[in-house]
Parts: C-alpha cells; structure tokens; sequence
C-alpha cells in the first residue's frame, strides 16, 4: 500500500507540472500575441542603409555600415549625360569636405535614355580618367523598375524622402548617424548654396 500510495504522489505530482507548465506556455504564448511586432533593441539601434551590401566597381563587397559616422551623398550616376559634368563638382565637394568626414557614394545605373551601357571597367576608365574622381564608386546597379536594387527600393519607398528617381545624379544625403536628411533634383548642382549648406550643417553635428 506504501508503495501504492508513493507511485500515486509522484503521478499526481508530474500531472500538476505539467499542466502548469502547459498553463505557462499558453498564457506566454498569448501574451506574445497581443503584443506588436516591434523589432529588438539590437535591429533598432541600427540604421536600416548600414544593412546594405554591394560591390564596389572592382566587384568587391562593400558594407555601407563602413560609413558609419560619416556624412553621405548618395548619387546614381552616368557617363554620357546632360548631368555627367556634375562629377567635376562632386569630386570638388569630396576633396573639400573629405577630411572632416564627408563621403560621396556613386552608383551607376543605365535606367535613363540608355546613358551609361558601358561595362564597370569601362565606368571606372572614364571616371577615373575624365574627371579624375577619389571618391567610392560602386558596380553599375538599377535604380528604378523591376530591378531595382534593394538600397534604392529602401531610398524610394520606405525612406523619410519617398518618391521615384527622376533621372541621372539625383542625390541623398545622409547625416553622421545614417539617417536621410535631403534629397535633390538630378539637375541640381551639386555646388549649389542649398546643398553645400545642407552638408556643413550636417558635418557640424557630432
């Protein structure tokens, strides 16, 4: 009967674990459900464009978080167009304000009239060599349409600056801590008062 009596103890005391253990999922699970699916502190702390990786024009993979703490101009870019002579002014930008923190991202793309057909060596030949640039330039990539890359698709669609890119050179600019803070026409100069503002008012922040 003693024996009984323990085995009886022991059964009874595993059914009560588990049901509280099944009460416990239950309710956990419950929980989870009201609540809203809100992303960790880890994958909040972090921009959304230090996520993107893409190769830069000699095919070797670049990750924007590299840019980290760095004020950006995000350009898509074209060797054989009206703006094309907007590089000049671009590389005077970056030999300006480099040292204090300034980075130009060029991305090449042949979405409009056809401008830019050339393979990436071609690319990097001509801008190295007409225009002489130091700045990243980055693989030929497409900016609009059903190829477009995922960096655009965020720039266009889910950034503060929503709105397709009209054409060639139309530029981005990111503050220190990766957030979009302007956005300018394709034929504005890259020289211009308003954007050579825009970027030392953004160099001056910490």
């Amino acid at each position: 009967m003693a024996i009984c009596s323990k085995t009886s103890l022991v059964l009874s005391s595993l059914v009560f674990f588990g049901l509280g253990l099944f009460a416990f999922t239950e309710s956990d699970v419950k929980a989870r459900e009201k609540q809203p699916n809100v992303p960790s502190h880890a994958e909040t702390s972090t921009a959304p464009l230090y996520g993107f990786r893409l190769p830069d024009i000699d095919g070797h993979p670049v990750d924007l978080k590299t840019f980290k703490g760095k004020v950006l101009l995000i350009v898509n870019t074209a060797s054989m167009c009206g703006n094309t002579p907007q590089y000049a002014g671009l590389q005077e930008m970056y030999e300006r304000y480099q040292e204090r923190g300034f980075e130009i991202l060029a991305f090449p793309a042949n979405d409009f009239g056809q401008q830019e057909p050339g393979t990436n060596e071609e690319i990097k030949g001509f801008c190295y060599t007409k225009y002489s640039i130091s700045f990243p330039l980055f693989s030929k990539i497409s900016v609009v349409g059903k190829e477009k890359h995922p960096l655009y698709q965020y720039l266009t669609e889910r950034s503060p600056f929503p709105g397709r890119v009209t054409w060639n050179f139309q530029k981005y600019l990111v503050d220190r801590s990766g957030n979009l803070i302007g956005k300018y026409d394709p034929g504005m100069n890259p020289l211009s008062p308003t954007i050579l503002s825009d970027v030392e008012k953004a160099l001056a922040k910490s």
